[in-house]
């Protein structure tokens, strides 16, 4: 029996640690959520924006990419990757796009607004990706671009949900 029950949970407390073991605090991901949301939503506070990354990361799509990509990169770090796989990942080879399309599972679960924030997000490498993107800080070719749908994701909730209270204020006047 595996030491970690396979549940939502179990498998949410997991990824955090990973996270952390990783480098990255969740409070990381909210400023990035920060900036990509705070031009269109006045009143968003760091309060808002980490609760939006940990509804995310309750979904077990996320957590799954993050338990895949993460891993992967760890392998990576280890050269326990079968050839050419391993230089692929290990340098970040600029036409593997393997580690976008996990990303975009992420993605995927907020609709189009998800797609535009994470291509932006991943393009200026904004925050905590900066740091990840380094590669003598360690392989990240996964981790890099999860984060930055994480976050891309986390954003376009509050986007849906800034749009919806906007609609009930104007159904109100």
């Amino acid at each position: 029996m595996s030491e970690h029950p396979l549940n939502s949970d179990s498998c949410l407390d997991v990824v955090i640690e990973l996270l952390q073991q990783r480098g990255v605090s969740l409070d990381d991901i909210a400023e990035i959520v920060m900036f990509l949301q705070t031009e269109y939503v006045p009143d968003l506070t760091m309060e808002l924006c980490l609760e939006s990354v940990k509804s995310v990361l309750k979904k077990r799509e996320v957590q799954n990419a993050l338990l895949t990509g993460i891993q992967l990169d760890i392998l990576a770090e280890q050269k326990k990757l079968l050839p050419p796989l391993q230089t692929i990942i290990e340098t970040d080879e600029p036409l593997y796009g393997v580690d976008e399309v996990l990303a975009l599972a992420i993605v995927n679960l907020y609709g189009s607004i998800g797609f535009t924030n994470f291509g932006y997000v991943d393009k200026l490498k904004h925050g905590k990706l900066k740091d990840l993107n380094d590669k003598s800080a360690g392989v990240h070719t996964f981790l890099d671009d999860l984060v930055g749908a994480i976050a891309a994701a986390a954003s376009s909730r509050i986007a849906h949900r800034q749009k919806q209270q906007e609609e009930c204020l104007e159904g109100q006047s």
